[in-house]
């Protein structure tokens, strides 16, 4: 980069950084923001194929019924013909050993890309596969938003974490984690991508380096740097966080109630109904109007019990991951608070040793090194958040329509259940009419 006024970065406080003049003073220089896409993930951090894992490697290349589903599901998309990477997690298994028991997931990915060695692969990973996938790319890719991963950690006798819906619930959030990286356009070349997809030998003993390494890397962002105020564009980004959190904790709890509420409901209904079927039994006059409330009962149920998994199934899984994706965006906020933080200090220390020695020729290199991570993370972040926003529409619109329907085919089935009592019901009123005139 060429000597010269770093391009101003929005600010504020005591002292504007614009104000500041650059030590050598000369002519503004354009920046430039972020390197290709695939030179991004190569000039970071150091190559590492494997996988902390032991866990068996598929190398085969199935066209299980669920895949190909899935397959014809993305051939519905309007973007699929510019794909070139498709990625689906299916068949959970329970694996028990000695020492522990846990779930793998078969991972199965399709490709055109000359990054891959093959057009399939088939792999079984488990979930701290997984969690070791995202914390690479969030320590190999600072600047990016790392969709996020669903909660590791249950609590013990509320949720059993090997029951099915527990197991189905967590292969849809692993699909849709290994979906959106795909979709990126920068992850999904990364070099932790490919071999968590691809790769045969897999080696423990990474996890333990990692954490190492990422904890130097705490240590050095957090160097004692303070930004003065968030530029305005940012501020705007934390402060929709702040108010969108606010609002997805106000339906989770309430759609968490409901719930509470149709268990409940739905308790009494299986309770209600039997009592119309022993009543019939001794009621030979009544028993066809019994019987057929008390088949509406069941068949109230049973339409109360789906709309309840839906909800506990579909909808608060949603809310959920966005709000964990809150938490991944304001980490990257913060993170670009602190490279902002650190160009500002860099850029007044280098004007104040300016003014003393105003013949110095020396250029700041340093201070040039830190424009360009700040010019790195305002354009991936941008990028990132432009994307976040149209996934969330889509999603809250697939959420939002999916709910609606639910709704409508539970009243249907209420209606249509108890519209078929009625004939029952008008059946037995003529008998009891010609009873009363006797």
């Amino acid at each position: 980069m060429s000597a010269g006024t770093p391009k101003s970065l929005a600010s504020s406080g005591q002292k504007p950084i614009q104000e500041i003049c650059h030590p050598l003073g000369a002519e503004e220089a354009a920046l430039t923001p972020s390197p290709d896409v695939r030179n991004i993930t190569s000039s970071i951090g150091e190559k590492d194929p494997s996988l902390p894992n032991g866990t068996p490697v598929e190398t085969s290349s199935p066209s299980s019924s669920s895949s190909l589903l899935n397959r014809l599901q993305l051939d519905d998309d309007p973007d699929v013909e510019t794909r070139d990477l498709f990625v689906t997690v299916d068949d959970p298994k329970k694996h028990v050993s000695t020492m522990e028991t846990y779930i793998t997931y078969r991972v199965v990915t399709k490709t055109t890309r000359v990054e891959f060695d093959l057009p399939e692969y088939s792999v079984r990973r488990r979930y701290q596969d997984f969690d070791w996938l995202r914390t690479k790319l969030e320590d190999s890719q600072p600047t990016h938003l790392i969709p996020p991963l669903p909660e590791k950690f249950v609590m013990k006798g509320v949720v059993d974490r090997f029951s099915e819906e527990f197991v189905e619930t967590r292969r849809k959030a692993l699909d849709k984690f290994l979906k959106r990286v795909a979709d990126h356009p920068v992850l999904s070349f990364n070099e932790h991508f490919n071999s968590f997809l691809s790769a045969k030998d897999l080696n423990k003993k990474q996890g333990l380096a990692l954490l190492s390494k990422m904890g130097e890397s705490v240590k050095y962002v957090t160097g004692g740097y303070k930004l003065r105020s968030r530029p305005m564009e940012f501020a705007a980004m934390g402060d929709y966080l702040d108010m969108f959190t606010q609002k997805l904790g106000t339906i989770d709890r309430i759609a968490q109630r409901i719930i509470k509420e149709q268990s409940e409901y739905l308790a009494e209904l299986r309770e209600y109904g039997p009592v119309y079927t022993t009543w019939a039994a001794s009621e030979a006059e009544l028993q066809g109007p019994l019987e057929g409330v008390a088949s509406c009962m069941a068949n109230c149920s049973s339409a109360l019990d789906e709309l309840t998994q839906e909800m506990s199934g579909d909808f608060l899984p949603v809310l959920r991951e966005y709000v964990l994706y809150i938490e991944s965006m304001k980490a990257v906020l913060k993170k670009r608070d602190d490279v902002h933080a650190e160009y500002e200090a860099k850029l007044e220390a280098a004007s104040l040793r300016k003014e003393e020695r105003p013949t110095a020729k020396q250029v700041p290199t340093d201070v040039e090194k830190c424009q360009d991570r700040v010019e790195c993370f305002n354009a991936d972040l941008k990028s990132d958040w432009d994307q976040w926003q149209n996934n969330k529409i889509q999603d809250f619109r697939q959420l939002l329509t999916g709910m609606a329907d639910h709704n409508i085919q539970y009243y249907e089935k209420c209606l249509a259940a108890w519209e078929s009592v009625i004939p029952v019901l008008q059946d037995k009123q003529p008998q009891e009419t010609e009873t009363e005139e006797d």
